[in-house]
């Protein structure tokens, strides 16, 4: 049951059995709302022929959905007590995060992000109340320094988020790139006193969760897209290969993302930091093959005003950023030999390739995702032997225990 009011103190990187709570699976699914938003705003900025201002736009607004949510799951993990006040608390950032979601169009279209900017000060003004809680309940006083350094970082960056209501749209791009570097700062600068006591295998659960939730919602964009391209234009031989191609697409980035034991990579703040801080691409990278494959559903039946070529880039550039992505921040650390480690990089290339093969442009990038999966399987097969990031023996989540995965 429930608790009123508990101490809110740092819970034991040790932990055994440490999983993703029922708050934390709702907070993922109503973040995705707004990923949701933002990936159909990118849909009708790149169909409309505004490719690079939509991505730039996409980009800025993925990034406030992404910071607020690793910032809320990192603090979860080191201080969750599950108390009434901590849910209360939490529901108010995920309204937060739904009123971000009702200003992203405006933001797209307009270039205005009051709606925007309300809903990321609701966030992060509740994320600054938890940490001066924890900072009150703190056991040294070094953990009291951390966390309201935290909660002092937060608030003063969210202050200069104020910029951006009122520079030229010319500069809107620099200021928030400035900014955004300073709240990539603020951990790094709070955690100099004492680290936080997040887990390492439950922050990697949560980002595995969120990144199927992401994926989840890439096919479900394609499969709407699919539908009302067939219901309204009778387009169902130029759709096939499409929705053939993205399906393999998602199946496939599924699969090499959970192919490795992510959580050995997190033996240290350090090498959480950029575990954690280059999953913004992964996210990103994921949540826009979605919207790539609505672009090219619309291509297809005469509703985007941009060429073949376009369109299937549109789904090719993300996948291949995806693979990248997720063999720079993992899966090359469980990798031996060049034939296993040119796998993903080489699969990439090749998918980048598949955007000048016309209207079979997704289906073969499917493809070829399939085949990455196939011959990441076969090589592991024949080399079996694997290394932990963390202290150079074999991998699977317990050192000198396991074998590579297959990817």
């Amino acid at each position: 049951m429930t608790q009123p009011f508990l101490p809110l103190t740092a819970r034991s990187r040790e932990e055994s059995h440490r999983t993703a709570t029922p708050l934390e699976l709702f907070f993922d699914l109503c973040f995705v709302v707004a990923v949701a938003q933002a990936g159909a705003a990118l849909v009708h900025a790149v169909a409309e022929g505004h490719a690079g201002e939509g991505v730039v736009s996409y980009a800025m607004v993925f990034f406030a959905i992404w910071w607020a949510w690793m910032n809320f799951s990192w603090f979860a993990s080191a201080y969750d007590n599950d108390d009434v006040l901590y849910r209360v608390v939490t529901l108010v950032q995920i309204a937060g995060v739904l009123i971000l979601a009702a200003g992203v169009s405006r933001a797209f279209e307009e270039h205005d992000f009051l709606v925007v900017y309300l809903g990321y000060l609701v966030m992060r003004v509740a994320l600054a109340s938890q940490w001066l809680r924890a900072a009150h309940h703190a056991a040294s006083a070094e953990e009291r320094a951390m966390c309201r350094r935290y909660a002092g970082g937060v608030l003063t960056v969210q202050l200069g988020w104020l910029a951006l209501l009122f520079v030229p749209d010319g500069a809107v791009p620099w200021v928030f790139l400035a900014l955004a570097l300073a709240e990539l700062s603020v951990p790094v600068y709070a955690e100099r006193v004492a680290p936080s006591t997040w887990h390492p295998h439950h922050i990697a659960e949560r980002y595995g969760l969120f990144t199927i939730i992401v994926l989840g919602e890439s096919v479900a964009a394609a499969t709407v897209a699919v539908r009302s391209g067939v219901l309204e234009h009778d387009a169902l031989n130029e759709l096939l290969p499409i929705a053939a191609g993205g399906l393999l697409i998602v199946f496939a980035a599924w699969w090499i993302y959970f192919v490795v034991p992510a959580h050995d990579r997190l033996t240290d703040s350090r090498q959480g930091f950029l575990w954690g801080y280059g999953h913004f691409v992964i996210f990103m990278s994921a949540a826009a093959i979605g919207a790539g494959l609505e672009i090219a559903v619309e291509q297809a039946v005469g509703k985007a005003h941009i060429s073949t070529l376009a369109a299937s880039a549109s789904v090719t550039i993300p996948t291949a950023v995806f693979l990248l992505s997720v063999w720079l921040l993992h899966a090359r650390y469980f990798k031996v030999g060049i034939a296993q480690q040119a796998v993903l990089p080489g699969s990439a290339f090749v998918i980048l390739m598949c955007s000048f093969a016309g209207r079979w442009a997704v289906l073969a990038a499917g493809l070829v995702a399939a085949a990455t999966v196939a011959l990441g399987v076969t090589l592991t097969a024949r080399n079996p032997a694997g290394r932990n990031p963390g202290d150079g023996k074999q991998a699977d989540g317990n050192p000198g225990a396991g074998t590579a995965r297959a990817s």
